[in-house]
């Protein structure tokens, strides 16, 4: 057989000169440079540094971020920006980034939370000046204002014996990460990590996960615009509700919306309803969802107040005709599926309100895309050491958030992280210098390259941070 279509023999030589890859990647260190992450960071781990002839502990952090961005998977792979000093400077070698992470105490690392929201706030204040304010979130066909941080747990499996791993309810083995997403842009606010036995609905875990995601909004807009949290079913707790409620006092416009817990009394409540209080459910993009209806239940479940769930809260329901073949489960009747959530908005159609609730499952995309940025892969058999790294897979989910919404647009500005390493991070191009100049020569057939120099055009034409 002959084939159809042959590939051009090719001859591989080593004496190329000046020849690097990654170089989109060189973006993401750009960014944390010029966000003053890198330097937040360093003054974070100042502590840390041995000797002034050293590598900066900070920067060695910012390194392991751009790493995990970059899709690296251990610590080793630091070899990929090290072994390019024209691009990415200088490098800590691998035993130094573990002596790193292995001095990173839950003080230390509350402090490099800190320097996490130090840079938002100074990116937030240069994404403003260049592209404009971060925009509302979506849901039901039209943009809610403010900002959604959105809560959701994960599991994470741990293939050896680790500190405080543990079985997980589906049975596996590892840990169940509690984790905080801003729905508007994709940042990555926060994460607690857990055995894998924590629970699912834990309100001390839900409350501390809020405060640090509410800590990583920038205080003019943590004060200055309304604020919605939502959660699955795992968020229906009162403790965690009450002190959603509690934000309030403090100055926080915070609303929230969360799965509701199918009891029986819900169950009850539901067949109580009578025909005409059922209306018809609409899609995310604002179109009528068919098979599908909303109902309120609140003034079917009797005083919630008394009950000890906040004021005013109330309770929506969605029944909808499941797929061909999926199965009912025992809180499903009548050939319907149920689903209930509870929120404390005031106002707005039930149709609208239930839609920007489902539009929650977009939690699932950020965290499947952490896993995709070293979240699903701790590296050390010590509980501290794996927080830090949990610490810098959110760090990563930045990088590559900040860069899509500040200095990206087009599909590149929504692609998910594999598609953006394919296109537009690990480019390779060819240095040279003129000029007092150090110029990256990209390939001048390669599809994105125009985007690429864009996106860095862009990154030079970012305000100075003010120190």
């Amino acid at each position: 057989m002959h084939p159809t279509t042959a590939r051009p023999t090719i001859t591989v030589t080593t004496d190329g000169v000046g020849v690097v890859s990654h170089v989109g990647s060189r973006l993401l260190a750009g960014l944390a440079d010029r966000s003053g992450l890198t330097e937040a960071f360093s003054d974070a781990l100042a502590p840390l540094r041995e000797r002034r002839a050293g590598h900066d502990p900070g920067r060695v952090m910012t390194d392991l971020a751009v790493l995990l961005a970059d899709g690296g998977r251990t610590i080793s792979d630091l070899a990929v920006l090290r072994d390019q000093r024209a691009l990415f400077g200088p490098v800590a070698s691998t035993a130094t980034a573990w002596r790193v992470l292995d001095k990173i105490d839950p003080a230390i690392l509350d402090r490099l939370r800190a320097a996490r929201a130090h840079a938002r706030e100074q990116l937030w204040a240069q994404r403003a000046e260049l592209v404009g304010p971060v925009a509302g979130h979506r849901g039901g066909g039209r943009v809610w204002p403010g900002l959604r941080l959105m809560l959701d747990a994960t599991l994470v499996t741990a293939h050896s014996d680790k500190e405080s791993a543990a079985p997980n309810f589906k049975g596996g083995y590892g840990f169940h990460p509690l984790t905080a997403w801003l729905d508007n842009t994709g940042e990555a606010l926060a994460a607690v990590l857990r055995p894998g036995n924590a629970g699912s609905n834990t309100a001390f875990d839900h409350i501390a996960v809020t405060d640090l995601a509410l800590a990583q909004i920038p205080d003019h807009d943590r004060h200055g615009v309304p604020i919605l949290v939502s959660a699955d079913g795992a968020g229906a707790s009162r403790d965690w509700l009450a002190h959603l409620r509690a934000q309030r006092e403090t100055g926080v416009d915070l609303e929230f919306s969360v799965g509701f817990t199918m009891s029986a009394t819900v169950q009850a409540a539901i067949l109580a309803l009578p025909r005409k209080a059922w209306a018809e459910a609409i899609n995310t993009d604002g179109s009528p969802r068919e098979g599908a209806d909303v109902a309120e239940l609140t003034g079917l479940l009797g005083d919630l107040t008394a009950a000890g769930w906040p004021a005013g809260m109330r309770v929506i329901v969605r029944r909808e005709r499941p797929h061909p073949g999926a199965q009912l489960s025992f809180t499903d009747h009548d050939g319907w599926r149920f689903q209930a959530f509870a929120t404390d908005t005031r106002i707005g159609q039930l149709a609208h309100l239930e839609a920007r609730h489902r539009a929650h499952a977009r939690v699932e995309d950020r965290i499947r895309c952490a896993k995709n940025t070293g979240l699903d892969r701790l590296p050390s058999r010590q509980f501290a050491i794996n927080a830090a790294w949990v610490a810098l897979a959110l760090t990563a989910a930045d990088l590559i958030a900040w860069t899509q919404t500040t200095l990206l647009d087009g599909d590149l500005a929504t692609a998910e992280p594999t598609t953006l390493r394919n296109r537009l991070l690990h480019v390779a191009a060819r240095i040279t210098r003129g000029q007092r100049r150090l110029f990256a020569r990209i390939d001048s057939a390669w599809p994105w390259r125009e985007q690429l120099a864009a996106a860095f055009a862009r990154l030079h034409a970012l305000p100075q941070p003010i120190t």
